[in-house]
């Protein structure tokens, strides 16, 4: 587009469409290379000291196991922050710049979590939006990923969203048997069983109280009273337990394939 062409334009349309213009066919603008970081040696990338060096090595060494059986890509991308960008437009572009994903395929996924942002992406390759839906990729974050984010338990929910992508990815259920399963009306009869064994425990504390207050002459609410501080007494003290990660082999990521985004996703804050 040459000077003479940009102010024919100019002339006819108003600024702001102007500017979009020029924006459209200066992509540069929009999305300059200094945003986005160099592609890693690794599937994993954390930006941002999050994950121990473990749980790192956890993830690489099964997403790069299912790459090699599959050719399938999942890369996971820790960051601080995408800046003014919407998440999902720079997990897209960020997907494309490195490659994620076979060339001819175009079989790579991302999942790029903002940490400062507090802001989650699943970004799909063409290949893939048939198996791995908008939809899918939206319940996976708000129920394998979101929870677990918001009690600070980052790695396991990127472990249970990436096992599911990879489940997905491989065909072992369908993205809408997934959504489904997970849409499935909630399970009434067990708050009913659960407020029918309340009721029985708060009238057998209620008849409990009775007879302590008639036995010792003492009104009803000092006996409710008495009986609590007797309980609380014989309570002991809760344990909080971790269990420890095993040792994982060596990954065998050989470096991204070249394949396009576009294919979908979804995003989601915690």
């Amino acid at each position: 587009m040459n000077l003479f062409s940009v102010n024919n334009i100019a002339g006819r349309l108003p600024l702001k469409w102007f500017s979009a213009a020029m924006l459209f066919f200066m992509p540069g603008a929009v999305f300059p290379s200094s945003d986005f970081p160099p592609a890693p040696s690794t599937l994993v990338a954390d930006y941002t000291g999050t994950l121990t060096d473990s749980e790192k090595q956890a993830l690489e060494s099964k997403l790069s196991a299912f790459g090699d059986s599959t050719s399938t890509q999942i890369a996971v991308v820790l960051m601080q922050s995408v800046g003014d960008y919407d998440i999902n437009d720079y997990a897209a572009q960020l997907g494309e710049k490195w490659g994620i994903g076979q060339k001819e395929k175009n079989n790579g996924v991302l999942v790029l979590a903002a940490m400062g942002d507090r802001k989650l992406s699943i970004q799909v390759g063409y290949g893939l939006e048939a198996v791995i839906t908008d939809g899918a990729a939206k319940r996976i974050i708000e129920t394998e990923m979101k929870p677990a984010f918001k009690e600070g338990r980052y790695y396991e929910g990127l472990n249970r969203g990436t096992d599911v992508l990879m489940s997905l990815a491989s065909r072992e259920f369908s993205a809408g048997d997934y959504v489904k399963k997970r849409q499935e009306s909630f399970p009434w009869f067990l708050v009913l069983i659960f407020g029918f064994i309340m009721a029985i425990a708060v009238f057998s504390r209620v008849m409990r109280t009775r007879t302590y207050s008639a036995r010792n002459h003492i009104p009803f609410w000092a006996a409710w009273t008495l009986l609590n501080m007797a309980t609380r007494r014989s309570r002991g003290s809760w344990s909080d337990f971790s269990s420890g990660s095993g040792s994982f082999g060596g990954s065998s990521f050989g470096g991204f394939g070249g394949g396009s985004f576009g294919g979908g996703g979804a995003s989601g804050s915690w």
